[in-house]
């Protein structure tokens, strides 16, 4: 499974002084932007003071044995992370975070999870660098495993407080930082619904990889089919920006998913195999396009059924572009480590997920793709005016040199 690495707070963050485990307990969905489910959080710990470094997320391995593995890897991971930043951490705060299953209480998730808490605690010692406070939370309670005795905590657990006046909800609500659900509801929208449309999509994505696959893969007929599926994009774009979002997540999903035939879906989903049509597709980054953009992505990644299943990984990933650079750093994380679920191989969503990861401004990678569009604009006019030039290149040809450039992306 994917993990998600987060690159420390900027300075400019509002400061809260966090002072005991259920202040860290109703922190936890404002550090990472949405309730982690099913998962371990591990945020490492700066300076005298404490201050919040580096956060890493990863899901809770069904299999009980990986555990000591995985401990050791997400010690080593944070650790070395915060290292390579030039800060090493001086201390991590744990959270595991499960909800019961329908035949467990939360207190037995607690117990159940208590041997990799652990397990990690160990790890992290092992690198110098202790666990200060690991906490269980699970149905909306918490635990710590930190505990100096066995009646600290009570058998059921604290409840977190969900009032919304506490000191980080208020620095939050102050630095307009949204926590928009739990981790499992943002990964949902994002996967096809068990519908009675997933035959007919399955259908339609069978007739357009037979007829664009050898398409795209002949040199003299790959540009057309670029063509085809940038214009049915624009198209898309067109209608989603026409239908606004509804504030209700499933309710505007659906609506989005209205929007788009199964031909049409089949064809942008094949067709944005294409690297080059899928780096062109990126170029609707930016306002007005940004929301439109991010839903388009969204529904077509929701078309991927079945055997198509893995071909989700270009438009998640261009969800996860979209969002990171519009400043959505947890909706970039959840999409980009979707796609690479999907395909750990995907080059694209691997540079987006790490430089997100790695707190990097998106903006250079604005800047090249607004100069792709602009070179095109310029081609398209030379090769309008007729041949230029030396002989031999005619309107919109390019030499040797010019194509091994452009394969070097």
């Amino acid at each position: 499974m994917t993990q998600h690495i987060e690159s420390p707070r900027s300075e400019n963050d509002p400061k809260v002084t966090l002072r005991s485990p259920a202040d860290l307990a109703d922190a936890l969905p404002y550090l990472m932007g949405f309730h982690p489910s099913d998962s371990i959080v591990m945020v490492a710990l700066h300076g005298d003071h404490g201050r919040f470094g580096g956060r890493l997320r990863l899901g809770i391995p069904e299999d009980s044995a990986e555990w000591p593995e995985v401990a050791s890897q997400l010690a080593d991971c944070l650790v070395r992370g915060s290292e390579q930043r030039g800060d090493r951490a001086a201390s991590i705060v744990l959270f595991l975070c499960q909800d019961p299953s329908e035949t467990e209480r939360p207190a037995q998730v607690m117990e159940r999870l208590r041997p990799l808490a652990q397990r990690l605690r160990t790890a992290c010692g092992a690198l110098d660098v202790p666990v200060v406070e690991a906490l269980c939370v699970s149905a909306g309670r918490w635990w710590s495993y930190c505990c100096p005795g066995t009646d600290c905590c009570p058998a059921d657990g604290f409840t977190i407080a969900t009032s919304g006046d506490s000191v980080m909800a208020a620095a939050a609500a102050y630095a307009g930082i949204n926590v928009r659900g739990s981790l499992r509801d943002m990964e949902a929208r994002l996967v096809p619904p068990a519908t009675e449309r997933t035959a007919g999509q399955a259908r339609a994505l069978d007739m357009a990889c037979a007829e664009l696959v050898p398409r795209i893969l002949d040199v003299g007929d790959c540009e057309a089919v670029r063509h085809r599926t940038l214009t049915l994009v624009g198209a898309a774009l067109e209608r989603f920006r026409a239908t606004p979002a509804d504030g209700d997540a499933r309710r505007s999903d659906q609506r989005d998913d209205a929007l788009l035939g199964d031909d049409e879906a089949a064809e942008i989903i094949l067709g944005l195999q294409d690297r080059a049509a899928r780096d062109r597709a990126a170029e609707w980054m930016e306002p007005p396009h940004t929301d439109p953009a991010l839903r388009l992505w969204r529904a077509l990644a929701r078309r991927c059924v079945g055997p198509y299943e893995d071909h989700a990984a270009a438009p998640l990933t261009l969800a996860g572009w979209v969002a990171w650079a519009s400043g959505d750093e947890p909706e970039a994380r959840v999409a980009l480590g979707r796609a690479l679920d999907l395909d750990p191989g995907y080059t694209f969503a691997r540079l987006l997920h790490h430089s997100v990861n790695e707190g990097l401004d998106p903006e250079p990678l604005r800047q090249c793709l607004r100069q792709e569009r602009r070179q095109r604009v310029i081609d398209a006019s030379k090769a309008r005016r007729g041949p230029v030039g030396s002989a031999g290149r005619g309107p919109g040809r390019r030499s040797p040199g010019d194509r091994r450039a452009r394969t070097r992306r």
